[in-house]
């Protein structure tokens, strides 16, 4: 291997085009060093961005071959191994408005990001004065939550932002709504919680896109169940999302598994169930795959799933 093909996707605020180069391989460079190699010596007109060179600033994430990766911490001999090519494709991120060639826009993302109140609101007992004491319990809450960077690699792998960018939050965001709620010196999780539920909480897919892909190894899935829980103990439990997570509570802890005809009248209602999914019921029928006129049973040892359900209440209300 002597040398690498690397093809990038170009923008000038009105087209589009992609261009090749040639660089020498050299062993254990980074995506970061193939970009200024490039900008220094092939084209002073690429733009990108980048600036610590240490995986803290998060402004060099940009594609490679589909996949998105913080340029500066990733190294190409592990690109050329995961793709098994040198022929590699640089684009900018997906889910974000670009600027010029593979520099985008925070903006937009910002200004949805406000929606959610990013910041402390105090409790009484600190004050600037005094400061806002926290045990070393209540740090470790939000100890990985506050490693996000802002790099947007988990907007860019994010399939509901594909599809819903509008009203979908960034990952990110929902990080941000979830690390303020469970700060023991906000005194007002529900100012961070409300919003997040307001702008499509429960259409999170759970795909693990986010999570996969995080430089820092931050769980959001996690962070948006916690912050779904959340919403359900202020009193939001009447919305498509809250009543098909019951269901399913319900379903297993009652017979140790799901009651597959019922679970879309308890998520939709009867109505909605019958206008949208009735089709595919009548389908499913067919097949066999359900049986309208067989009464769930309870399984073998369901005292034991409830004994598990009484044992995670317990744990929950400590």
């Amino acid at each position: 291997m002597n040398s690498l093909t690397i093809k990038i996707k170009r923008y000038d605020g009105e087209k589009t085009w992609y261009q090749s180069y040639i660089l020498p391989y050299e062993k254990g460079r980074t995506i970061l060093w193939s970009l200024t190699t490039i900008r220094e010596t092939l084209d002073s007109t690429l733009v990108y961005t980048s600036a610590c060179q240490h995986g803290i600033c998060g402004s060099c994430a940009i594609k490679v071959n589909g996949k998105s990766f913080l340029a500066c911490q990733t190294p190409l001999d592990k690109v050329i191994e995961t793709f098994q090519t040198t022929e590699l494709i640089y684009e900018p991120l997906a889910n974000f408005t670009v600027i010029r060639d593979l520099a985008v826009a925070w903006e937009p993302k910002m200004a949805k990001m406000k929606k959610i109140k990013p910041w402390l609101i105090p409790t009484e007992e600190g004050s600037e004065e005094k400061g806002f004491l926290q045990s070393n319990e209540d740090f470790h809450k939000i100890a990985s939550s506050t490693d996000c960077i802002l790099c947007g690699i988990c907007a860019s792998e994010c399939n509901q932002l594909h599809v819903n960018e509008s009203n979908f939050l960034e990952p990110f965001i929902w990080n941000r709504a979830y690390r303020y709620a469970v700060d023991s010196r906000d005194k007002s999780p529900e100012a961070h919680v409300g919003p997040a539920y307001e702008n499509e909480l429960w259409k999170c897919l759970h795909c693990m896109a986010c999570v996969t892909n995080c430089p820092k190894h931050i769980d959001l899935t996690e962070e948006i169940s916690s912050l779904r829980k959340m919403s359900i103990r202020m009193g939001e439990t009447k919305n498509q999302g809250a009543r098909h997570a019951f269901a399913f509570f319900n379903d297993v802890k009652n017979n140790g598994h799901l009651n597959e005809m019922m679970l879309p009248i308890k998520t939709d209602g009867v109505i909605k169930t019958a206008a949208t999914k009735l089709p595919f019921a009548l389908r499913m029928i067919k097949t066999g795959k359900i049986n309208p006129l067989e009464r769930p049973k309870k399984v073998d040892g369901i005292e034991g799933v409830q004994k598990i359900y009484d044992y995670a209440e317990e744990v929950e209300n400590k």
